[in-house]
């Protein structure tokens, strides 16, 4: 096996995260190297996949995760910039397996490219996603400008004030992030405390959390799911932005519109 590639259902796989990369950079959402992506593709390994011999030593993943025990990650590479990603996912990639101390992973494929100095965070949030029996296979870490802009103001930052506003906005936001978004005060970047608290938040019943000051993490059944989320959260960012510029405060949709699309939609309520 030249490539992993060859493997026509990782394929797909990467080629929509590489389709994903393009879109952070020309939305100016993954400045240099910002920005993560990682997908559990565990489903799609075969017996030649299974046989690879791996091509980096072991390496330990800093966190014990019991739930990970033999599976394959696609993961960004660490340093890597999302554009040259777009154009090359496995020279800016690689895919790792996580071994049976649940503790460690080696690289297998295609090339030695060390993963995302989050590695541990991303690792966590599967480990939690498999754990409750999450159908979630992706996970994103982006930087969308409108959305970080807000989370500069502290009344964005109380529960879902940010998501109340952000809903009301247009409908296509409720109907396609019908949890909204979840906040996590300003902790470190990579830090273990951000990790627990973006699992903590997760298990609030969110798929994007919002990281004060920082970013996004997304979870979802695919990359480009996920992708969507954060594009029609941000979109209203910036209608909510741009009438703020024009110098009024925009009314936005009412509780009882957005009651009626919940349930004309079967949305949660």
């Amino acid at each position: 096996m030249k490539s992993i590639l060859e493997n026509n259902s990782i394929k797909y796989q990467v080629e929509q995260v590489a389709e994903v990369a393009g879109y952070l950079w020309q939305k100016g959402w993954a400045e240099r190297n910002g920005g993560n992506i990682t997908i559990n593709i565990t489903e799609y390994i075969d017996d030649s996949i299974k046989r690879l011999s791996p091509i980096s030593e072991v390496k330990a993943i800093g966190a014990t995760l019991p739930y990970l025990k033999g599976c394959y990650f696609y993961c960004k590479g660490t340093n890597r910039r999302m554009r040259d990603l777009a154009k090359n996912p496995m020279d800016n990639g690689s895919v790792i397996k996580i071994l049976d101390d649940c503790a460690s992973y080696v690289i297998i494929a295609d090339q030695p490219v060390a993963p995302t100095s989050e590695l541990p965070s991303h690792l966590s949030v599967h480990n939690y996603l498999i754990s409750k029996g999450s159908p979630y296979k992706a996970s994103l870490h982006t930087h969308p400008i409108e959305l970080v802009a807000m989370t500069h103001s502290p009344k964005f930052l109380q529960k879902d004030v940010a998501t109340q506003i952000l809903w009301s906005m247009i409908p296509e936001t409720k109907a396609f992030c019908p949890r909204g978004l979840g906040i996590v005060p300003y902790m470190l970047p990579s830090s273990v405390e951000l990790a627990n608290a973006t699992i903590e938040t997760i298990a609030d019943n969110y798929d994007v959390v919002m990281w004060e000051k920082h970013g996004v993490f997304a979870v979802d059944t695919d990359i480009m799911s996920a992708f969507d989320q954060v594009d029609v959260l941000n979109k209203s960012a910036q209608i909510y932005i741009a009438a703020k510029n024009m110098g009024f405060e925009p009314d936005g949709m009412s509780m009882t519109q957005m009651q009626e699309m919940s349930v004309a939609f079967k949305l949660p309520k």
